[in-house]
């Protein structure tokens, strides 16, 4: 594992990639998409891993690509049209239930 990643993977706040990796970002998209933008950011680099074969200032040229671009998906769109997680790809986000079956569920209704 390189140490590029292996400082990224200590890493608890979606701040400290931007800030890691040098990549400007407006506080308030990041604070609004956070978990959508290190999910999107993850998905990128399953689909495009950076080689740990490379020398370093070219990783962080990748992983900075790679965030950058995850990070513009939530400038240009929002959460529920980029559909990251699965709340958000069922149904468009809306579920119905059996009221039988929430019923069910409440602890007064339990034998």
């Amino acid at each position: 594992m390189s140490a590029l990643l292996s400082q990224m993977q200590s890493f608890s706040a979606a701040e400290e990639f931007f800030a890691f990796l040098g990549v400007a970002y407006d506080p308030q998209v990041v604070h609004v998409n956070r978990l959508h933008i290190l999910k999107r950011f993850q998905q990128y680099l399953v689909r495009d891993p950076v080689s740990q074969t490379l020398p370093e200032n070219e990783q962080r040229n990748a992983y900075q690509r790679l965030l950058h671009a995850a990070y513009d998906d939530f400038v240009r769109s929002n959460a529920a049209t980029e559909k990251v997680f699965k709340v958000f790809q069922e149904a468009d986000g809306s579920k119905t239930f059996n009221l039988n079956s929430l019923k069910q569920t409440l602890p007064s209704q339990r034998a």
